[in-house]
């Protein structure tokens, strides 16, 4: 018989839901479906919550209901509302305002899509879309995403572990990281088009960890959210979810991944290195050069006024599970 034993970093809906919606989502579920007692349960949080980061309004884009197993967590944190998580957002290749993303990103074709994993590796493959959700057991993950603007949520990821994908390519001995690509489409992707909308930063997106980072476990290639595809504005049809790490790390809409001998030059270090480091773990001692981040506006189901500032935790509280990959590093000058 097999048992699982809860670890620190698993949360479970029912740690960050009201009790009274968490058993009455879980009701609606048997009755109606999954995918219909989502959309309720969204409408309900909007209902409420409605008129932080944008107006509530129809979403085109179609998500589909997802199989998968929730993982369980002892901790006790609030659930950021699925309307709020799916209009705010920082993916400037829909617009470098939070609500352009949600706004500009509803046309976006993610079937077809290929995503290729290659470099130092000995079985290079390429995965098609439906390989993206049949291939590995897809995991409920409930993680902090902490914004280096020093934003906060929490939200229901869905999807596999890094890991399992790269032990399926056989890294090889000269493999020390891994480089992540974003889709370059400038005709799909408008503000790849035009660097005023955009950002003025350089495409396509480009990421990336140190092989162990990849390899821990906690590092999640996300497919959905809430129990459904992802929406583009977050990253369709997969993007990278790295917890212990600022929100520009988790690089969404990935066509390659590729190991590789020496660290990658990725897209905000590259334009602004003094801003933005290679490893990016949350680190409240360690301030942005404009603001500090010692603390976070964390959204949860307040409205425009609502503070709700909370502390940062060290490694957005995932220290347990990563501080030992740093260990004797000096995180102010490796930040």
């Amino acid at each position: 018989m097999l048992i699982k034993t809860a670890k620190s970093y698993d949360l479970k809906e029912s740690d960050v839901t009201p009790e009274d919606v968490y058993l009455n989502r879980r009701e609606l579920l048997k009755g109606m479906g999954f995918l219909g007692a989502g959309a309720l349960l969204a409408t309900a949080s909007a209902n409420a919550n409605a008129g932080w980061f944008s107006k509530d309004e129809p979403i085109k884009f179609k998500t589909t209901p997802l199989k998968y197993t929730p993982d369980t967590n002892p901790d006790k944190l609030i659930l950021t509302p699925e309307s709020k998580v799916i209009s705010h957002n920082n993916f400037y290749e829909f617009g470098a305002q939070k609500q352009q993303p949600q706004e500009l990103a509803q046309n976006f074709n993610v079937n077809p899509w290929q995503l290729t994993i290659g470099g130092a590796c000995d079985k290079p493959i390429t995965l098609d879309y439906h390989d993206l959700t049949s291939m590995f057991p897809l995991k409920e993950r409930i993680y902090r995403l902490r914004c280096v603007e020093a934003w906060s949520m929490v939200i229901p990821w869905i999807g596999f572990s890094l890991a399992d994908l790269l032990k399926k390519v056989a890294p090889n001995a000269s493999a020390k990281y891994v480089l992540f690509e974003t889709l370059d489409d400038p005709e799909q992707m408008p503000g790849q088009a035009n660097r005023r909308l955009g950002g003025g930063i350089a495409y396509p997106y480009v990421e990336g960890l140190r092989l162990d980072e990849a390899m821990n476990p906690l590092t999640l290639m996300s497919v959905g959210l809430y129990g459904k595809t992802l929406p583009p504005q977050n990253g369709a049809p997969i993007r990278l979810v790295v917890p212990w790490k600022y929100g520009f790390k988790s690089i969404k809409s990935i066509v390659s991944i590729t190991l590789v001998s020496q660290q990658p030059q990725t897209t905000w270090h590259k334009l602004a290195p003094k801003e933005y480091g290679f490893y990016a773990n949350v680190n409240p001692e360690h301030d942005h050069p404009r603001w500090s981040q010692a603390s976070e506006r964390h959204i949860t189901t307040g409205g425009l006024f609502a503070r709700n500032r909370i502390k940062t935790l060290a490694f957005n509280g995932y220290g347990e599970q990563v501080a030992h990959l740093y260990k004797g590093m000096n995180l102010r000058q490796f930040f």
